[in-house]
């Protein structure tokens, strides 16, 4: 009888995962379709409004193949990978990769802070640029500007009049309109949603006003 070979396997890459889980998109492009979210765990930012705190630490150490195997449970096209911060964890870039080989429409939501250039090209990147209300403005990282396209979104989220105030000015001064989707949307439960929508109108940008419809069905109480 032959020797049983002594050779390890290689180790599959582990990602740390706060949660998959199964609903309706509540924000961007692909807003209202029936979406699968794998939550990663940690965040190197504090934004003062997050609503998914409890993403920053705890999670499951999951393979690529064991989260695979959840999401074919799932009758989903489209996959979005959140956090926390997913790029925070290097074998995000994989996990992405791996998602559209398997056929899925893949997002990626990101606070901006990290590079996303190594990222998929056939990932929509949703890359936020965080606002002075937010807490965070001094970690956004300008260079991502460069590597977007027509393909991924940057979202404003507004806290008040001189967060629109910013972002406008953003807009304009690293000529964004144009080069991929804008899209603002009001702190929930802080700024009067039609407020943000009255400022829009007023500055004639072709930015899209959106709420989180996730928030307008289930409440508070859904950081999804």
């Amino acid at each position: 009888m032959p020797l049983a070979s002594t050779t390890k396997s290689p180790e599959q890459p582990r990602l740390k995962i706060t949660e998959i889980f199964y609903s309706l998109q509540g924000e961007a492009r692909t807003v209202g379709y029936p979406t699968v979210f794998i939550r990663l765990t940690g965040c190197p930012l504090r934004c003062g409004y997050c609503d998914t705190a409890y993403a920053f630490s705890g999670g499951e150490w999951m393979t690529l193949g064991s989260i695979l195997e959840q999401l074919v449970s799932y009758p989903a096209c489209h996959v979005t990978v959140t956090g926390g911060e997913p790029l925070a964890q290097q074998a995000c870039l994989e996990l992405l990769s791996l998602l559209c080989d398997k056929g899925y429409d893949v997002s990626i939501e990101t606070s901006g802070s990290m590079d996303i250039s190594g990222i998929d090209a056939r990932v929509s990147r949703v890359m936020d640029l965080k606002t002075p209300g937010s807490g965070e403005q001094v970690k956004n990282r300008y260079e991502n500007l460069q590597c977007l396209t027509q393909h991924d979104q940057i979202k404003f989220v507004i806290c008040d009049r001189l967060d629109f105030d910013w972002a406008c000015e953003q807009i304009r001064q690293h000529q964004l309109a144009g080069k991929c989707e804008l899209l603002m949307s009001p702190v929930h439960g802080d700024l009067k949603a039609v407020d943000l929508a009255e400022w829009i109108l007023e500055s004639g940008l072709n930015v899209r006003f959106q709420m989180q419809l996730h928030k307008l069905l289930w409440g508070d109480e859904a950081g999804r």
